[in-house]
């Protein structure tokens, strides 16, 4: 099986960023379209738990992130409304993409 993991931490407070909603959509081959696989909210610990597996066949995500509301609510603008990432992924492994986030920036890679 095939499984990804994500988590937010807000890094102008120290601290993880706790109910920011997140998607996962997949997809199987760069040309098809992209199947929503779910729709999830960071905990207080700013971890989405218990991702599905991703179905046979898949060859990308994509993990959109909408912190619009999480950093309006602490004060800040939010200059990237959402944050959208798309990764590669390979059968069989674990990919963690945690998100780094900020008011003017943000950063994602893939963790362990």
């Amino acid at each position: 099986m095939t499984s990804v993991s994500t988590h937010v931490l807000d890094t102008s407070r120290g601290r993880p960023a706790g109910g920011v909603p997140v998607t996962l959509a997949v997809r199987s081959g760069s040309d098809a379209a992209w199947v929503p696989h779910g729709a999830f909210e960071t905990d207080a610990d700013g971890r989405c738990k218990d991702l599905p597996d991703l179905p046979d066949g898949t060859t990308h995500v994509r993990l959109e992130f909408a912190t619009e509301h999480y950093l309006a609510d602490r004060g800040g603008g939010a200059f990237f409304p959402e944050v959208a990432t798309v990764f590669a992924v390979e059968p069989g492994e674990h990919y963690h993409v945690p998100l780094l986030l900020n008011p003017f920036g943000y950063s994602v890679y893939r963790g362990s």
